[in-house]
């Protein structure tokens, strides 16, 4: 039996018949607009694709992508939904669901396990917002075999991750993101989309992991690091926060900014990535 995932009538009885209640702790919200994840899915995958998706919820998006991908394997941190998403996976053996914290989970032995058989690898997800950069982060500093991931995130979240560099909106992790992949805004998902509805829009992204990195450095810790501490306290310089986070000695920055003709009252925004990498290269010096 295929449901309407999309109808709030049949999402309330599925969870009404699972005695399932939200938790505001996991940052559920469960879609409900008809057109969201039919469009996220032909984004993210095609015949030839394995994907793994992040937050599963009650199946909505893993429904769609498994209608398109070769292969689907969901992880879902809620062991409350394995009797709801054994219902709405039910008719495509394709998809599967791995009960687990996406961090805590080998990735690149699931990729390795579980796609051989397809062409490409590709990531989507419906990121609680709580925990998007995290994530994120994670999925992209752990050089996975993937081509794509595609996710959804709050819009403030997705502006600051696809925002161009250098400009006043870009934050630690707009540079650390780009450091990785391309980033794309998408499209944007109203609240109202969602049950419950939350309190604020949302927006999809799509990084294309570089096959290889760009932005030279040295030491890719000391750059991050450095990215980081210029970030922490972006209403001061960048000489001013990465030294008061005790990242790199005032002098020692203040050196490195002169020899490198960058002024001294420049703040981490109005940085490109490759300018930081160059300090970075200074300060390893």
């Amino acid at each position: 039996m295929k449901y309407s995932l999309s109808n709030k009538r049949t999402i309330d009885k599925l969870l009404s018949d699972a005695g399932f209640t939200f938790k505001k702790s996991l940052g559920q919200n469960f879609l409900t607009d008809p057109y969201v994840c039919p469009e996220m899915a032909a984004a993210a995958a095609d015949s030839e694709t394995g994907v793994i998706e992040i937050g599963p919820g009650i199946g909505v998006l893993t429904v769609e992508l498994a209608e398109i991908a070769k292969k689907v394997i969901a992880v879902e941190l809620d062991e409350r939904l394995r009797p709801i998403l054994a219902k709405t996976l039910a008719d495509y053996p394709n998809a599967s669901v791995i009960f687990s914290d996406v961090l805590k989970l080998d990735l690149k032995k699931l990729i390795e396990d579980e796609f051989k058989d397809c062409k490409r690898v590709t990531i989507c997800a419906n990121l609680p917002y709580y925990i998007t950069s995290p994530i994120i982060m994670s999925l992209l500093e752990s050089r996975l075999n993937v081509e794509s991931i595609t996710v959804m995130v709050q819009k403030e979240a997705a502006e600051r991750l696809c925002a161009e560099i250098p400009s006043r909106e870009v934050g630690a992790v707009t540079l650390a993101a780009a450091f990785y992949a391309e980033r794309e805004l998408l499209f944007e998902v109203p609240r109202e989309s969602f049950t419950p509805s939350p309190n604020v829009d949302s927006a999809v992204i799509q990084f294309k992991i570089k096959q290889s990195v760009e932005t030279k450095v040295k030491n890719e810790k000391t750059l991050f690091r450095l990215i980081r501490g210029a970030f922490e306290h972006r209403r001061k310089t960048l000489v001013n926060s990465a030294s008061a986070s005790g990242v790199v000695s005032k002098e020692k920055l203040t050196s490195a900014l002169v020899e490198l003709e960058i002024p001294l009252t420049v703040r981490a925004e109005q940085l490109s990535l490759e300018q930081f990498a160059v300090l970075a290269d200074k300060i390893d010096d």
